[in-house]
């Protein structure tokens, strides 16, 4: 049975439905142009936000093989690009990358804004020297600590990163290298075209026995400290690039322990360093950019004279023409080739030249593949009276291969030439290192560590040494 209603209730419902309808359909009108612009075509270059001046292109992503799915598939609150302004490359039709949980990584330690990846590792090794005729060997348990502090700001980076490494000598003979390193790098980013580094940094070694400067009658050679200040800025002027740093460096050294249970002061040794280097580059394009470098540095010993009586304190002047390179994540770096002088105070001590080669290139024939070639050319002054030092050229390599998703392989090349003036007493040498490792992921928290290496010094005038080395070990990663 149909209840009776009025027709003046019927009229008062009439007049109530069409503000109803009128709203819902605003809504609707608003919520239109909400979807179409996320589901849409991305927005054009010019809206994007600049990547800051120095900082790399991300390599092109595959969104098929890494399941790539729209923007709008995670909430903004999941969104880790959401309110950046460094944000990532996007994929080349605007899909944004799947998060892989399980992506084979340590997620590390959230601290704040800050991420911390710490890794612990203890590996067993057994080590043989032979020195000429003689030879001595020493097994020893080594415990290492490193990681990295990262921060997640939206401008401006601050990252810091450490490693420290003690041994202890569990049989044999031979003298145990602890060494520790750590760099911290602040990166302020005062414009669109202007970025300024912070630099700090501290390390530790001991002095190898096969250094021209250790002591022969030694049970511990000299530990060795080094302190580290710097500041750069870099500018970019259109097709002009130019930067300019400043470095500091204090380096000390310890008593050695002779073997007669006294010990040797070496603070004759102690000094302090200052460069300023100057560049200015040109850029034919964003990957290619030929540059000029000059740099002028002191040398200042805390004693004015050293132990046998010479001025050890020297003057530095460098200049430099190199290429930077940047195709992605295929092959960047850069490689200058110059000529470098050191002149001392003393007038007894003859000058230091030679040409000088520095850079780093890392190149990645194909996915899993990593290349490294690095150069460095530094001076090595001496503590032989009459003798100014070496200068020394030191290249690297080091190739790493993804065998499986978790086994990963490693060799190294490396070969150190000291390079005397012809009237040196001193004989030039040549240390050539080699070295392959295999790891072993058995979790994401968890990892077998395996290596060997073999070290071989020749000199011109006497004996060669050899250094044979294997390892084995576990590495617990957070």
């Amino acid at each position: 049975m149909v209840p009776n209603i009025s027709r003046s209730m019927m009229a008062g419902a009439l007049r109530v439905k069409p503000p109803a309808w009128l709203l819902a359909g605003c809504a609707f009108l608003a919520c239109a142009p909400a979807s179409a612009q996320s589901l849409g075509n991305p927005p054009p270059a010019s809206a994007t936000v600049a990547i800051p001046a120095g900082q790399p292109l991300p390599a092109t992503i595959d969104p098929q093989s890494t399941g790539a799915v729209a923007g709008t598939d995670l909430s903004p609150a999941l969104d880790e690009d959401f309110n950046r302004l460094n944000r990532r490359e996007e994929t080349i039709d605007g899909l944004r990358r799947r998060i892989d949980p399980d992506d084979g990584q340590a997620p590390g330690i959230r601290i704040g804004t800050f991420v911390l990846k710490p890794a612990l590792s203890e590996t067993f090794n057994h080590e043989r020297q032979k020195n000429g005729g003689s030879s001595q060997s020493r097994s020893f348990v080594e415990t290492g600590l490193k990681g990295s502090l990262t921060s997640d700001w939206s401008r401006h980076q601050l990252s810091v990163t450490g490693e420290g490494v003690i041994q202890d000598n569990i049989s044999g003979e031979g003298q145990e290298e602890p060494r520790a390193d750590i760099d911290a790098e602040l990166r302020l980013d005062l414009g669109a075209q202007t970025i300024a580094r912070l630099r700090a940094g501290y390390s530790f070694e001991r002095e190898d026995a096969n250094d021209p400067n250790a002591i022969a009658n030694a049970d511990s050679q000299s530990g060795v400290d080094s302190y580290r200040l710097g500041a750069a800025v870099e500018r970019d002027l259109g097709l002009i690039r130019g930067s300019l740093g400043v470095d500091f460096e204090r380096r000390t050294y310890g008593d050695v322990e002779l073997d007669n249970g006294t010990t040797l002061s070496q603070e004759d040794r102690d000094r302090n360093l200052g460069t300023l280097t100057g560049r200015i580059g040109y850029e034919l394009s964003p990957a290619l950019i030929p540059f000029l470098e000059a740099s002028v540095g002191k040398s200042i010993y805390d004693l004015r004279r050293d132990t046998f009586g010479f001025e050890r304190s020297y003057g530095s002047y460098a200049g430099r023409a190199g290429m930077e390179v940047d195709l992605g994540e295929k092959l960047n770096g850069e490689l200058a080739l110059g000529y470098e002088t050191f002149r001392f105070d003393d007038a007894r001590l003859a000058d230091l030249s030679g040409l000088s080669l520095d850079g780093r290139v890392n190149w990645s024939p194909h996915r899993g593949t990593d290349v490294l070639f690095s150069v460095l050319t530094y001076v090595d002054p001496s503590t032989t009276p009459g003798e100014a030092g070496s200068i020394n050229y030191e290249l690297t390599n080091v190739v790493t291969h993804q065998l499986r998703s978790t086994l990963v392989g490693r060799l190294s090349n490396s070969l150190t030439l000291r390079d005397f003036p012809s009237d040196a007493t001193a004989s030039d040498e040549t240390t050539w290192r080699t070295g392959a490792g295999l790891t072993w992921d058995m979790s994401r928290y968890l990892a077998l560590t395996g290596d060997v290496s073999y070290e071989r010094t020749d000199r011109d005038e006497g004996t060669s040494t050899d250094t044979t080395r294997v390892g084995l070990g576990l590495t617990l990663r957070r």
